[in-house]
């Protein structure tokens, strides 16, 4: 049951046609997890638990530094030095106190990743590394998790939902080999600021349709898009069986260890 204060909170999107009053209390009764709290994890956990979320899950082990300030909107000039994941659900409970919300001051390893992403509905990728993501991915294949993926870079981003039902695409699909990539991640990380924000905002968006059946999810889809001159792609991806099976060997790989 949603009580007055969160009727009234949530007042200008249950009146959408779309939504509803059932939708946000699906809102409500479901769980997120963020793993990583920068640019990306910054604005979507903002808007996650604005949106009245019923708990969501922050994981990161980062401190806040002067250079995230550009883009990583949560944080501020006081808080340098400080935990990123407890600077954000102090700041966050302060935005809505309804929500609950879980810190993992951590990274993702093998070694924690099943134990900590069993026990939500919906996990946002706003980490910065492919190893990362292949890990994320591989444990939400093997859990059933749907996993709402974005990347960002210079002046272009990317957004994807992998693992929505047993025969969706996944980050495999995308990128089927770590070692076409890993060369990538020492080049330049340069990032507009405001960049970060649309990217996770349509990640963001992408969750909620997810959780309340709303909308068209970027399913088997990929959205490109660049803000030097507006241009916003989607394209078609194509589920691989034996990339899915790749993905099922190696979560049960970490299962046993």
């Amino acid at each position: 049951m949603l009580t007055q204060e969160e009727l009234d909170r949530y007042n200008r999107q249950i009146i959408l046609p779309e939504f509803g009053i059932e939708a946000q209390k699906k809102l409500k009764e479901v769980s997120v997890l963020i793993i990583g709290v920068g640019g990306l994890g910054s604005v979507s956990s903002t808007y996650m638990v604005a949106s009245g979320i019923g708990k969501i899950g922050l994981m990161d082990n980062d401190t806040v530094s002067i250079s995230n300030l550009q883009r990583q909107v949560l944080f501020r000039e006081d808080e340098l030095g400080l935990s990123k994941v407890e600077r954000a659900k102090e700041t966050l409970e302060r935005l809505n106190s309804n929500v609950e919300i879980i810190t993992y001051k951590t990274f993702l390893t093998p070694e924690n990743a099943i134990s900590i992403i069993k026990n939500y509905d919906v996990i946002i990728d706003g980490t910065d590394n492919f190893k990362a993501r292949y890990l994320i991915n591989d444990v939400c294949v093997g859990l059933g998790k749907p996993f709402v993926y974005a990347s960002i870079g210079d002046y272009f981003g990317q957004v994807s939902v992998f693992n929505l039902t047993e025969n969706s695409c996944n980050y495999r699909d995308l990128f089927p080999d770590y070692n076409t990539l890993k060369n990538k991640e020492n080049t330049n990380k340069g990032v507009m600021g405001v960049l970060p924000s649309i990217a996770a905002s349509i990640q963001t968006n992408e969750a909620i349709k997810i959780i309340t059946n709303t909308g068209d999810i970027l399913n088997n889809k990929i959205l490109s898009f660049n803000i030097l001159n507006n241009e916003f792609n989607t394209l078609k991806l194509k589920p691989n069986p034996v990339r899915r099976e790749e993905s099922v060997c190696r979560f049960l790989g970490l299962r046993e260890n």
